[in-house]
């Protein structure tokens, strides 16, 4: 069995992927690749889950790392391995360890992953609306600065999300965003069409990255390759999987 997965120009230099969810082993709503730590998904078919995508990048299942995700900006640095029950509370992680992958989980919001390949420095975070705006993706740079990478160097790579067609929002996201460049009329009364992706790549951009991509996929639509929490919330709730992406410097 083999875990598909994307990957971008811009990160050809170290393994990685934006892994779909086809290629695992789970079963009804979290078919196939489901990778979510936090899901009502069974356990076992979890790890053999997560066990395919480290494979995938070369890694055994010990080395892929994950988190305990919350919306925030926090920023955890991986020296060695730590087991999935003792993962952080923190929505990006950084490393210069080779041999290690770095892991996160989406279902609509943005997974980025970072690589200074010459500084042997990579990252990966999590950023939905509320991340984006609080700055998750410039703490990512700043952590992998700390670590010894150059913002001119980091390569970054926003993977698929949920995009501007599918995603309505209210009054709380414009006020929190505060720019209409990333809006436009929604289908209702004082509701707008998000461009999520369109905010993260300009603070990227504006955070000194000058190798930016952003992959041309959205989540909500695309069933058959993607878990969406609005298409979930829109068909009236239930369990949902998650997908993941990873990005590892090849063990030495």
């Amino acid at each position: 069995m083999t875990a598909e997965f994307l990957r971008a120009e811009t990160l050809r230099d170290v393994p990685h992927g934006f892994f779909t969810r086809r290629g695992g082993v789970s079963e009804g709503p979290f078919a196939s690749l489901n990778c979510s730590l936090s899901g009502a998904d069974d356990p076992a078919h979890v790890a053999e889950n997560r066990a395919l995508v480290a494979a995938a990048l070369d890694l055994p299942p010990a080395a892929l790392v994950g988190l305990f995700q919350v919306h925030g900006v926090a920023v955890a640095t991986v020296r060695e391995p730590w087991p999935d029950s003792a993962r952080p509370q923190a929505d990006a992680v950084v490393t210069d360890r080779p041999g290690i992958a770095l892991g996160i989980v989406t279902a609509d919001c943005g997974p980025i992953l970072f690589a200074d390949a010459e500084a042997g420095v990579i990252g990966a975070c999590h950023a939905g609306w509320r991340g984006a705006v609080a700055g998750v993706a410039e703490a990512t740079v700043d952590a992998m600065e700390a670590l010894g990478a150059r913002r001119d160097r980091i390569a970054a790579a926003l993977g698929p999300c949920i995009r501007q067609p599918s995603y309505e929002v209210g009054r709380d996201v414009w006020d929190a965003v505060g720019d209409p460049r990333f809006f436009a009329p929604g289908r209702r009364e004082a509701h707008w069409q998000f461009d999520m992706a369109g905010l993260i790549e300009s603070r990227l951009r504006a955070a000194g990255l000058r190798q930016v991509e952003v992959l041309a996929a959205d989540t909500l639509p695309d069933q058959a390759r993607f878990f969406s929490h609005r298409r979930r919330t829109l068909a009236g709730g239930g369990p949902i999987g998650h997908q993941i992406s990873a990005i590892a410097l090849p063990a030495s």
